[in-house]
Parts: C-alpha cells; sequence; structure tokens
C-alpha cells in the first residue's frame, strides 16, 4: 500500500493518468463519420399545407392532348421548420406529370414533386389521376352567330349576320372535335332593337347536347353585325276630297306628283293596310291650284315614305277676266306651301380617316317650304343645300341634327330633324 501510494505521488504518474484521460475525451467527442452541419440545429418537426401549386405536364405538345391533369394540387411538407419555411416563402420546386411515354386511351398517373430539400417530404393530394390521352387534331369551323331575335322592335326584321372572321381553327383531342356540334358567337345586347346592330362576341364550342367543350381557338372572339330594317310595303294613295269649291269654281281633276308610297310597320300592320289617303280641302280653291298634303296612315305603319305628296288641281271658272286676274293676283300674295321630297343629305367635316352612310331617312330628306304663292312657284330642290355636320364625331352610331341652308323670305320645315350615321373606320 506505501508502495501505490509513493507511485500516486510521482510526477510521471499523474501525467500518464491526465494522458489517458484526455484520450478518452477526446475519443467520445470527435467522430469523423458524424455530419457536424447538424450539431446545436434545433431538429424539431412540423407539418404545412401549401394549396393551389401549378402541376406541369410533360408530353408530346405536338402531336397529343392530354386531359384530366388538374391544374393546381395540394402539396403537405413535413421536416424541419426552418426547412419548411424557406419551402413556403420561395416554392422553390416544381409539382408534375411526367407523360412522355403516354400512349393514346386512358391512364392513372402519379403527381410527384422534384427539386425539393431531401430534408422535407412531400404528399400530394391528389396523388394519383386519371388522365385522358388523345392523338391531337386541328380543323377549320364556320361561326354561327346567335342573339336574342325576341328583343326586335315590333315592325322590324333582322338580315343574316356578317361575321368577321367568318372561320375560326379550333384543336383539340380527336374526340373533342368529333362532337363539336354548335360554334357560336353569342351576341348580347339590350333591347328593343330597332337599329343594326354592332359588336364583339365571345365564341361558345357546344356539343349536341349544348355542353362546352375543352378545346384550344385561334380566336376567342368575332365582331357581328346584324343589319336590322323595318318591314315594308308599296301602296297606292287614295284622294279624298274635303269640302266644296267656292261658287262659280268646278272642280275637273285631282291629280298627285306620285301615286304610291312605302309603308314601315309590323306584319299584321302591312298584312291589312292596302291603301294610305291624302285629304284634298278644296273649300278656298278659286283656279288652278297646286298644294303640299300629308300623307294620311292608319295604326300600326309606324313611317310613310315620302310623308307629302304634291296635289294638282284643276279646275273651271265662270267669272270675267279681270276677276280671275284679280283672284291671280291675290293667290301671288298668298301663303302657300311647297315640298320637295327625296332632298339628298350631304355629309361635312368628317375626319379623312372615317367613312360615313346615313341610316335613316334612307333616300334623302323632305322639306316643305312655306311663303308667298308667287315666290314658292319659283322654287326649286336645288335651293336648298341640307347638310349634317361631322366634326369631331368618332366611330359608331351617331344622332346629328339636320341643317338646311335656302332662300331668305321663306321658311322650311323638315320631315325629321334628325339623321342616324353609322361612321365606321376606313380600311388600309
Amino acid at each position: 500500500m506505501d508502495k501505490f501510494d509513493k507511485l500516486i505521488e510521482t510526477r510521471w504518474f499523474m501525467k500518464v493518468v491526465a494522458l489517458i484521460l484526455a484520450l478518452l475525451l477526446f475519443d467520445s467527442v470527435y467522430d469523423p463519420d458524424k455530419d457536424v452541419s447538424n450539431i446545436n440545429v434545433p431538429s424539431e418537426q412540423d407539418s404545412v399545407v401549401l394549396t393551389n401549386i401549378p402541376v406541369k405536364s410533360y408530353y408530346d405538345t405536338d402531336n397529343l392532348i392530354v386531359t384530366g391533369v388538374p391544374e393546381t394540387v395540394d402539396v403537405t411538407l413535413t421536416g424541419p421548420k426552418n426547412f419548411l419555411q424557406q419551402a413556403k416563402a420561395h416554392k422553390n420546386f416544381e409539382v408534375y406529370a411526367d407523360l412522355s411515354d403516354a400512349q393514346i386511351g386512358t391512364e392513372r398517373v402519379p403527381i410527384k414533386v422534384r427539386n425539393l430539400s431531401d430534408k422535407l417530404k412531400a404528399t400530394v393530394d391528389p396523388a394519383y389521376v386519371d388522365v385522358k390521352v388523345q392523338e391531337k387534331v386541328t380543323k377549320d369551323f364556320k361561326v354561327d352567330v346567335e342573339f336574342d331575335r325576341t328583343l326586335l322592335e315590333d315592325g322590324y326584321i333582322s338580315e343574316p349576320p356578317v361575321v368577321e372572321p367568318q372561320y375560326i381553327t379550333i384543336t383539340g383531342g380527336k374526340d373533342e372535335i368529333e362532337r363539336i356540334s354548335y360554334v357560336k358567337a353569342v351576341v348580347n345586347v339590350k333591347g328593343p332593337i330597332k337599329d343594326t346592330v354592332r359588336r364583339e362576341a365571345q365564341i361558345q364550342v357546344l356539343d349536341r347536347d349544348m355542353n362546352k367543350l375543352d378545346v384550344m381557338l385561334n380566336y376567342n372572339t368575332v365582331d357581328v353585325t346584324i343589319p336590322v330594317k323595318s318591314l315594308s310595303k308599296t301602296v297606292p294613295i287614295r284622294i279624298i276630297q274635303k269640302g266644296s269649291p267656292p261658287e262659280g269654281v268646278t272642280i275637273k281633276n285631282i291629280s298627285l306628283d306620285v301615286n304610291e308610297v312605302k309603308i314601315f310597320g309590323s306584319q299584321e300592320a302591312l298584312d291589312r293596310t292596302e291603301n294610305v289617303r291624302v285629304e284634298v280641302d278644296v273649300s278656298q280653291i278659286n283656279g288652278d291650284t297646286d298644294m303640299t298634303v300629308p300623307v294620311i296612315i292608319s295604326d300600326g305603319i309606324n313611317e310613310v315614305n315620302p310623308s307629302v305628296v304634291k296635289a294638282t288641281i284643276s279646275t273651271s271658272v265662270s267669272q270675267s277676266d279681270t276677276v280671275q286676274d284679280e283672284e291671280k293676283e291675290k293667290e301671288k300674295e298668298k301663303e302657300e306651301n311647297k315640298t320637295f321630297s327625296n332632298i339628298p343629305i350631304q355629309l361635312t367635316g368628317l375626319s379623312n380617316q372615317f367613312e360615313a352612310t346615313v341610316q335613316s331617312p334612307p333616300n334623302g330628306i323632305s322639306l316643305t317650304v312655306t311663303g308667298k304663292s308667287g315666290l314658292i312657284e319659283q322654287l326649286k330642290a336645288s335651293d336648298f343645300q341640307v347638310f349634317l355636320d361631322l366634326s369631331n364625331l368618332t366611330e359608331g352610331d351617331h344622332d346629328v341634327k339636320i341643317n338646311v341652308k335656302g332662300p331668305a323670305d321663306v321658311q322650311w320645315k323638315l320631315a325629321t330633324e334628325v339623321a342616324k350615321v353609322s361612321i365606321t373606320q376606313k380600311e388600309i
């Protein structure tokens, strides 16, 4: 025992013991196979659900069409919180369906995830999807126009619509292309419709049961023009003599400058209308006379063209020459009306980049002039200038005030004060 105590007290013994303890401690701490990067790194596990993650599809896009792959999926990630936070913030991984070896038919394929940290585990919902692989087909189809015809104003009809472009190219799976029954441009318009409609319309591709088909179009919209016009009919004018001529005056004949007019209205009103009438008041007639009289229409008729006509009254008068001369002078001083029909409407002030068309009135304007008889007799339609000022107007349909320039000392009145004008861009 004394020898052992003496050994312990020696300086070399203590050095050897210290060396052995140091070696044991180093061996317990140092491990060359151990990943020191994870020492003192929090390893608490967690999970997070990422929603609406886009799915990419890989397949032969030149020859095949694949349907059934969802646009997005939900991905649940599990792993250390710090890695989860990075993945959630950057979403620098890819969710995809690999169909590079897909064959025509139906397949069940997995939704995979790549470029994700190996510290994280991903679960996709849904994990598998049933996809349909079809031969890719491209075909041209004619576009048909659809709109609510019940919105047409009573007495108006629509002519065949004009579509631009008339044909579109549709690409899709062979089965989808074979199911196409309707390619429609649906025009949404509010009623009542009584003018030409111009709209951009969305295209719908439908099967026989009116189900929308999943196909690709080279144009999603087309430009549609639906010409709208009023129903019309040509009928004769019936002359009705009103009143009795003064004593000594006999009415030999009453004739009109036109014997027929065009009437516009509903089909029912046109069917029951066989003629229109003018009423000629002869109670103040003292000799041969021309007068302008309005054309009288029945209920249900919207418009008549021309709206006024000239009546020529031939008479025989049993009076002395002096009395006749005096009566003629009086006639020259009398106020008289005269109507000029179908005066052309001139367009002024329109920018060079546009062109304009007068939609209504379609055949010029009627102008009734009032003045002294002697002056009225000398007037001609060419004495009046009827024009529309289109300055500052742009493309579209417009209601424009009708302007008139004419001789002094007479008054005039237009059959309508406003014209409907359609302005379009000139084709380059």
